[in-house]
């Protein structure tokens, strides 16, 4: 019934005789006082066109910032992406490579730019700048090649081992793992080798083997004998003998018992691969064992 008469008599709805004895319980005293309390109470000033003029001037303000940001946003995108391809497109252009490779047992001939021609021995590499030519004739080479120089500006050959300088000339470089040889058959060559500079005239060569400055027989030929079909060698390690037999006929190399520092002098064929292996095997007085692509080397003695 109370819950009643609160309800009434906040909304002054209560009797007399309903007033007086809804006076008279106890929580009359507590609700009476919340109620003046309440009625203290002020709320703060409202001005309700302000309110409106803040609230349209902040969405006016993102508005705007929206606008503003989403073509600039945009803009980086575009100009960023402009940006990568031009750097992109300078390097590739400016140091745009051509590369030049042969397999085991295949020769190649390359014409550059110049009309300089050059050809690839066996399991060798070529690589030059076609778009600086014209500033830096230099080639990079490794393996085995022989030149023919066009003449005009300088031509540098760059190898692990060393550098080869010509103008005008025909020369054969070979640049394998502890192996470097520069023949000169026309012209002079300049031979740069741990920062020692070696002059070649025509008929002379150059050989470099683990590290070591070798002296060499003059060439007796106008062209490197590899071009001729065949490989020759003048008291050369059989280990480099037999490498070039692998690249040559594409023919896995393996040895047993034998001496492949021991020094060989002869010829075997690039061509013929039965001729080759006797060519090998009977000055070095070893016997070797042909088995589909692969041949084992071994001494005489071995069990």
């Amino acid at each position: 019934m109370q819950e009643n008469y609160l309800a009434k008599w906040l909304n002054n709805e209560l009797t007399e005789v309903e007033l007086s004895e809804f006076k008279k319980s106890d929580e009359y005293a507590s609700y009476q006082r919340i109620l003046d309390a309440s009625s203290t109470l002020e709320a703060p000033d409202f001005d309700m066109e302000n309110a409106l003029e803040a609230v349209n001037n902040r969405r006016t303000l993102l508005e705007t910032k929206v606008v503003q940001l989403n073509p600039f946003t945009k803009f980086l995108k575009v100009a960023a992406a402009v940006t990568v391809l031009m750097v992109g497109s300078y390097f590739y252009l400016n140091t745009l490579n051509e590369n030049i490779a042969t397999q085991y047992a295949e020769n190649k001939e390359v014409v550059l730019p110049d009309a300089s021609k050059i050809i690839l021995n066996a399991d060798s590499e070529l690589s030059y700048s076609e778009k600086k030519w014209d500033k830096e004739r230099n080639v990079s080479l490794e393996g085995e090649a022989f030149f023919k120089v066009a003449k005009g500006k300088r031509f540098t050959v760059s190898t692990d081992h060393g550098t080869v300088a010509v103008l005008g000339t025909q020369f054969n470089v070979e640049n394998r793992k502890g192996y470097f040889e520069v023949t000169c058959f026309e012209g002079l060559v300049s031979v740069t080798y741990n920062n020692n500079v070696t002059k070649l005239p025509a008929g002379t060569t150059f050989v470099v083997i683990d590290g070591k400055v070798i002296d060499s027989e003059k060439p007796n030929t106008t062209t490197p004998s590899w071009m001729n079909n065949e490989s020759s060698f003048k008291s050369i390690p059989l280990k480099f003998v037999l490498d070039e037999f692998q690249r040559q006929h594409d023919i896995k190399v393996e040895t047993q018992n034998i001496d492949i520092k021991s020094l060989f002098t002869g010829t075997f064929s690039n061509t013929n691969t039965d001729l080759a292996l006797q060519s090998i095997s009977v000055p070095s007085q070893i016997k070797y064992k042909l088995e589909g692509n692969k041949v084992l080397f071994y001494a005489e003695n071995t069990p």
